[in-house]
């Protein structure tokens, strides 16, 4: 898959897919939701304030016949709900509406009612950048704040439930620094090293791990020879392995704005994908990421 059009196709085919919706009275959520249902990829439950999203509906004309709704005005008892209907199998992704970020993982990390499975929560964007050949993933850009090298293979292993779902059979993960050498001073580099041990000790399987790279030589073959970098990665990046949400989250939003992109963002590490997007995400965002969701459930 080279583009999102690909991915809606592909979410297509798997069949419908139950999307649960927390908080659901939110108009750029509900026109996300809107045009995934006319993709013909999930049927929706809509979780929320019964009242708000049939007005909401009506005003960016979306047909709720046929569609669940469960009345709930309370967020966090939303959200619970939401988390719940996935839980129990009624439906296969969960959805963040009109609620903040901390409600609905809160949910998720319910002992009773949540999707923990023991794995590091993690972001995973996936960026079609009309300069770069393929798609790229970059992660995490939203939730470890500084992981370490043990976190950030956690990490890495989630971002590769994406990756086969995108029929990535083998992706090159470049583990992404401020430098291409190893030094003592930066810790990423080392962490870098002690991933790349780790494939070598058969830890990491499933893909090919190498770095420290400079962003630069990780996604450009010329960059990478004009430094002397080499390898199999080298230019040639399926993901990039970032070192902290800093520099993910700055490259988030570098590629959102400053390219001729599109994007997709889902939470992973849990026992269902999670879609949590911005309110500044775009539609065309949101819907992406639903396609992604449901590809990967």
């Amino acid at each position: 898959m080279k583009k999102f059009e690909d991915i809606l196709v592909s979410a297509k085919n798997k069949g419908l897919k139950k999307i649960a919706v927390a908080f659901a009275q939110d108009e750029d959520v509900l026109k996300a939701i809107k045009a995934a249902v006319n993709a013909g990829i999930c049927v929706p439950i809509l979780v929320g304030d019964k009242e708000k999203i049939e007005e909401i509906s009506k005003e960016v004309d979306f047909v709720l016949e046929d569609i669940e709704i469960i009345d709930e005005k309370d967020g966090n008892l939303a959200a619970r709900k939401a988390v719940e209907l996935v839980s129990s199998g009624k439906a296969d992704v969960v959805m963040k509406g009109l609620i903040d970020t901390s409600i609905i993982l809160k949910a998720v990390l319910d002992k009773e009612i949540g999707l923990r499975t023991g794995n590091t929560l993690s972001h995973a964007a996936v960026f079609a950048i009309e300069k770069y050949h393929k798609l790229l993933l970059i992660t995490d850009a939203a939730m470890n704040i500084a992981p370490d090298a043990e976190e950030k293979r956690q990490i890495l292993e989630n971002s590769l439930r994406v990756t086969r779902s995108l029929g990535i059979e083998n992706p090159k993960v470049a583990v992404v620094c401020a430098k291409e050498k190893v030094s003592s001073k930066m810790q990423a580099t080392v962490d870098a090293q002690e991933l790349v041990q780790m494939q070598k000790d058969g830890k990491i399987t499933g893909c090919i791990v190498e770095g420290p790279f400079g962003l630069d030589n990780a996604i450009s073959k010329e960059a990478a020879e004009l430094k002397g970098v080499h390898g199999a990665v080298a230019g040639d990046a399926d993901i990039l392995l970032m070192p902290n949400i800093e520099a993910g989250n700055v490259l988030y939003k570098a590629l959102t704005y400053f390219s001729d992109s599109e994007n997709a963002g889902i939470i992973l590490g849990a026992k269902a994908p999670i879609v949590l997007t911005s309110r500044a995400d775009s539609d065309v965002a949101k819907l992406n990421s639903i396609a992604l969701a449901v590809l990967c459930s």
